[in-house]
């Protein structure tokens, strides 16, 4: 009936022809979920009952003959960061057992109203810190398309159940790369929307000047789709900023993508070689290809300079690090969550102890590291030499962007140095972990969106591991990187 390859747009003109019903398609997708999770474990969380209740309100709508949305029907799956009203959310912590959402938050709100059906919570990194979903507090997430492989993270559980084709689309998070690198290591497509472009509310915050909800999606247009449907201002969302996306979102003019200008940072790629520099040797090639491609489909590609791009890295965790300490202040195992972590006589302690003990067994090591460092760079005497000098740093390089986008609509680069690696190969070496996110941060220190596609190799060769390529757009032109994403994948 389906299969993986079908889009959002084919999934939505099969169910108006009523070749199938939407509560036939969900049950296709729970099916797989039984079937195939059992190894990958992307989700914590199935919601069957609820997820055939919404099928059936969509069949109902199309029986009623309502015009209904592409989203109508569509199987989802979304973050365990996520609120959806009712719902259990952990935020991938033994800190947060227990605690049930007590609203939707807003991109929910707005699938809903679109009549999409949610299939469950995934995995993720614990509170989104890390690269790999092996951080989780509740179980390690396997890469569909080698199960001896890390999905990527933070976004892992979302990005997997993708690629493992049970769910048409899902929903993760972006704070430095958690959408796009994963997509990158299961072959999906992963967007990061401009800062502002979609609302936070009702989403567990990172880092808060960093993270951004987007979808993870089998191709660039079914991203369009379910972006369009997200982006917007939201009252309850300060930082969201008015934006009308227009349909070419959706239905680019491929004749004016075409004469679009794509920058390729010369401080990244070896011009001798023809290749960016530090990556693997598949991924390089797979990067070279790519910009073939592109140059073959008519599209200008042109050197630029991002001078302080070496230092977006560094710049980049000691500002997250500050930002996530101050978020985790909150949490305590006593506010959140329904279930205490230790069942022991509170009487006996004191409220210090209590805290002490609740966050060294509700929190996981990265979490700890993360606190530790971010309260360091915070500190008094510490403050400017860190913090301070970071955001500074960051300044010269969203005015090194500024600069560029003088010259280029679109920049170009690898969304991650390296194939998906295997599970455990990096766990007990943070600074590699950091390492991989050293093309996906500079967008987020910058606000831009940014997106990975898969490039061909894996879809010519059906074997090896998938490979990602990253567009860069100017703030609020994510038309121009979903365009000639799109253009790319039709050609």
């Amino acid at each position: 009936m389906l299969d993986r390859e079908v889009t959002i747009k084919e999934f939505h003109k099969r169910l108006i022809n009523k070749d199938f019903s939407a509560r036939e398609a969900t049950d296709f997708f729970l099916e797989k979920i039984r079937e195939k999770d059992v190894e990958i474990k992307a989700f914590l969380e199935v919601w069957e009952k609820e997820a055939r209740e919404e099928a059936e309100e969509a069949d109902l709508k199309i029986k009623k003959g309502e015009k209904i949305g592409y989203l109508t029907g569509v199987p989802i799956a979304i973050k365990d960061i996520i609120l959806k009203k009712g719902k259990e959310f952990t935020a991938g912590s033994k800190i947060l057992k227990g605690y049930r959402a007590e609203y939707d938050s807003t991109v929910v709100s707005k699938l809903e109203k679109e009549g999409a059906v949610f299939l469950g919570r995934t995995n993720m990194d614990e509170f989104a810190f890390g690269s790999t979903t092996e951080q989780s507090a509740w179980q390690v997430t396997k890469n569909p398309i080698d199960l001896e492989r890390v999905p990527g993270g933070t976004s892992g559980g979302s990005a997997a159940a993708v690629s493992g084709g049970m769910a048409m689309a899902a929903l993760g998070t972006d704070t430095g790369g958690s959408v796009r690198q994963p997509a990158s290591f299961c072959g999906t497509v992963g967007l990061r929307p401009t800062y502002g472009a979609v609302s936070r509310f009702g989403v567990v915050a990172a880092a808060s000047s960093f993270d951004q909800v987007g979808p993870i999606t089998k191709t660039v247009e079914d991203a369009a789709i379910l972006f369009k449907a997200i982006a917007g201002k939201d009252k309850l969302d300060s930082t969201t900023v008015f934006q009308d996306f227009s349909e070419e979102i959706i239905n680019p003019d491929f004749k004016k993508i075409e004469k679009l200008t794509i920058g390729i940072p010369k401080e990244l790629f070896d011009e001798e070689k023809g290749i960016f520099m530090g990556l693997d040797k598949r991924t390089a090639m797979e990067m070279k290809k790519a910009i073939e491609k592109l140059e073959s489909l008519g599209i200008k590609i042109k050197k630029i300079s991002l001078p302080n791009s070496e230092y977006a890295l560094s710049c980049y965790y000691i500002s997250i690090f500050a930002e996530e300490s101050s978020n985790l202040a909150r949490f305590d195992g006593l506010r959140y969550g329904a279930e205490k972590i230790r069942e022991k006589n509170f009487r006996k302690e004191t409220l210090k102890e209590i805290y002490l003990n609740n966050k060294s067994e509700g929190f996981g090591d990265e979490v700890k590291r993360r606190i530790i460092l971010g309260t360091f760079v915070l500190s008094s005497g510490f403050y400017d030499a860190y913090y301070g000098k970071a955001q500074r740093v960051r300044k010269m390089i969203k005015d090194d962007f500024e600069k560029a986008f003088y010259e280029v609509d679109v920049i170009l680069m690898p969304t991650a140095p390296t194939e998906a690696f295997k599970i455990g190969e990096k766990i007990n070496d943070p600074l590699q972990m950091y390492y991989g996110d050293i093309f996906t941060v500079a967008a987020p220190l910058a606000g831009l969106p940014a997106i990975s596609i898969p490039t061909e190799g894996l879809k010519i060769k059906k074997t090896g591991l998938p490979v990602g390529f990253q567009l860069i757009g100017k703030k609020f032109k994510e038309e121009d990187i979903l365009g000639i994403g799109q253009f790319y994948e039709n050609i």
